[in-house]
């Protein structure tokens, strides 16, 4: 298979679900701004969208969206428990955690980035708080399903990772640093962000960003 992706985007969600089932995944890096790919070729030719993720099969088959392709993955080893199996009111569950981060903490903190959204980033920091606080009470347990790690977990790692480069302290909710604490602490989770060249970025060992190059 291969992942198309950036370095700590959204993309490290589903190359941490492959470090955690085991599955040999090729990176595929996706040059932010120009959309070229390590061959020189255009991105937007395998996603007209031009965002990541896309996972190729082996067959070529491409499948996009983040909340998707971990549940395939998931499904691909059911074993694991990183999904509840389909149909049931566990899955569902799953479900409706995906949307919440893809809709309410995904959406906006990925428009943060957009500078041409620069007069609206206090209302959408706003939004942002306003879902932390919500979340922070919700988990009750070490993980978002409870006492297993799932694919939501993964998801949901990554994107409070990215409070980092926005300038928002996860300190008020120890809830939110403990859980990165506990996800950081995966060999799988460390897989993938040594495989993307993530370094411990704070003093609390719960975020983490591109290495610097030595001086």
């Amino acid at each position: 298979m291969k992942l198309y992706m950036h370095t700590a985007a959204c993309s490290l969600s589903p190359h941490i679900v492959c470090r955690e089932l085991g599955l040999p995944v090729e990176l595929v890096p996706v040059e932010r701004g120009t959309h070229l790919l390590p061959d020189g070729s255009d991105f937007t030719a395998v996603n007209g969208n031009g965002y990541v993720p896309i996972l190729e099969l082996a067959d070529g088959t491409r499948l996009m969206e983040g909340p998707a392709i971990v549940q395939y993955l998931a499904d691909l080893h059911p074993e694991s428990g990183l999904a509840p199996r389909a149909g049931t009111l566990e899955r569902t569950r799953l479900q409706s955690w995906l949307n919440f981060i893809a809709s309410e903490l995904h959406k906006p903190m990925a428009m943060h980035f957009n500078p041409a959204l620069a007069p609206a980033r206090d209302g959408l920091r706003a939004i942002v708080v306003k879902r932390l606080d919500w979340l922070a009470q919700q988990l009750t347990g070490p993980f978002l399903m409870g006492e297993r790690f799932s694919v939501a977990d993964a998801y949901l790692f990554v994107c409070l990772n990215w409070s980092q480069f926005q300038k928002l302290d996860l300190g008020p909710w120890p809830a939110l640093v403990a859980f990165m604490q506990r996800v950081t602490a995966r060999p799988g989770v460390q897989a993938a962000l040594a495989a993307e060249g993530l370094a411990a970025s704070d003093a609390t060992g719960a975020l983490y960003a591109p290495r610097k190059a030595a001086a």
